[in-house]
């Protein structure tokens, strides 16, 4: 371009007609950096259509490689995520414009930062969950974080949530992995501020927190039916008599509660496989697994939606709006067995979607937690601003059925094989490790609590 114009300068001497060509030399030169302008953009815009993925572990300076190699088929490639760009530190997950996104569907995708807290950071742990103090030799599993496909997921913000926790009071109703769940958020929170225990019931099993600088409170509410329950079982699990289970009344341990919350993340499942004697209109109406007593048997499936449909009746009817979470139930991931029948996990990388089968117990409790959201919803839509019910899914369901490598197994235990490397143990293939896969819960219900219009 520039020996163009010395050449045009030059010819300018040679000719009388100087304006002319003056006048020509430059438009010509206009005419040169529209054209490199006009080339610049669409070179620009073409590398965003067709951009230049690197390897999907590949280091950079400002990113700590992960701390073990990913096999080669645990790579999500562009080929394997439904059309979707490969994900790399310099590619992230895109983001829809101008349209609902399901923050549920997505994947687990490697996470260079590790977790958010251990268990010298957070004191807060149950012994259970606590897997790197039991044992637990890997550490792979911290290394993930879960991603939608269709938009980004930020992570969890402790100094925001506990600045728009101020003054209110949040709990977390059901059963153990409630529990497991609030511990998760203590722990994430506990980097801003040590959470303060000011209650728990004789067992340990229901407990309160205060967080004293933000007047926040925090509790966690032991119901694992949600509904009426005489429970004859010690904490090992042992039972002396069939529970009674009373499907049209719900526990008053956690209604009486209510008024009192301006938050609740409200869940159950896995005890409803227990055996049990039914309950309606104060009679014996059926039972779940209870041969030889002459009943019938109607199924946890019965007894599993009336529950849910209880409770969500019962958050609808209530003249107090707190906003309330529905999660959706917990797959376990005991393989060859169960609990008590020697059944274990062992692996140490998550699924990628079609590698894995939902259950049919699970996909049971999945579905009835879903339908009876969806009929809730749309009763409350239709009545919408006059008693507009501020309730919501936390559908945690698929996403951690893809996590078998987030389990305690037999480092539920301290130190489980310190004698004796063939030792047997008992596993617990459905708690979370704390840190944890279930820490990414908390990235959603932040989400789902600031930006919620925004999702499906």
């Amino acid at each position: 371009m520039a020996k163009a114009v010395r050449f045009d300068s030059n010819a300018l001497s040679l000719h009388n007609n100087k304006h002319f060509l003056i006048k020509f030399g430059v438009s010509f030169l206009l005419m040169g950096l529209a054209f490199r302008l006009l080339f610049s953009d669409s070179f620009s815009f073409s590398s965003q259509v067709e951009p230049k993925t690197e390897p999907l572990l590949a280091s950079s300076p400002n990113q700590t490689p992960l701390p073990f190699d990913l096999p080669e088929n645990e790579i999500i490639t562009s080929s394997q995520n439904d059309g979707q760009e490969e994900f790399s530190p310099k590619n992230p997950e895109p983001e829809t414009v101008g349209a609902k996104c399901d923050i549920f569907k997505g994947d687990w995708i490697p996470d260079p930062s590790g977790p958010r807290y251990t268990n010298e950071s957070c004191h807060l742990i149950e012994s259970h969950q606590n897997c790197m103090k039991n044992g637990r030799p890997d550490s792979g599993y911290f290394y993930w974080r879960w991603s939608p496909r269709e938009c980004e997921l930020p992570k969890f913000n402790p100094h925001k949530f506990l600045d728009l926790m101020r003054n209110k009071s949040w709990a977390f109703i059901g059963d153990s992995i409630s529990r497991n769940h609030v511990q998760s958020l203590l722990c994430i929170l506990s980097q801003v501020e040590q959470a303060v225990e000011v209650y728990h019931d004789e067992e340990y099993r229901s407990k309160r927190w205060s967080f004293p600088s933000h007047n926040f409170t925090l509790s966690v509410i032991w119901t694992p039916f949600l509904i009426k329950a005489a429970i004859f079982e010690d904490m090992n699990g042992v039972s002396k008599f069939e529970i009674q289970l009373y499907l049209d009344k719900l526990d008053k341990l956690w209604t009486d509660q209510y008024k009192s919350l301006d938050y609740a993340v409200i869940g159950g499942g896995k005890w409803f496989l227990k055996t049990a004697i039914y309950h309606e209109n104060n009679s014996v109406s059926g039972c779940h697994y209870c041969s030889g007593k002459n009943l019938t048997e109607l199924g946890f499936e019965h007894a599993y939606r009336k529950a849910i449909k209880l409770v969500l009746n019962f958050v609808a009817g209530s003249e107090h709006k707190p906003v309330v979470f529905l999660r959706t139930t917990t797959p376990d991931h005991f393989e060859n067995g169960e609990w008590f029948s020697g059944g274990y996990c062992n692996r140490t990388v998550p699924f990628r979607e079609g590698e894995v089968e939902m259950r049919d117990v699970d996909q049971v409790m999945r579905n009835i937690e879903l339908e009876e959201f969806e009929k809730e919803f749309e009763k409350a839509k239709e009545v919408g601003s006059k008693n507009g019910v501020p309730l919501k899914l936390l559908d945690t369901t698929q996403l951690s059925l893809l996590r078998p490598d987030g389990h305690p197994g037999p480092y539920r235990q301290f130190q489980p094989f310190a004698e004796d490397k063939n030792a047997k143990a008992q596993n617990d293939c459905l708690h979370w490790c704390l840190p944890g896969p279930i820490d990414s819960w908390n990235d959603l219900v932040m989400e789902l609590m600031v930006n919620g219009d925004k999702y499906i």
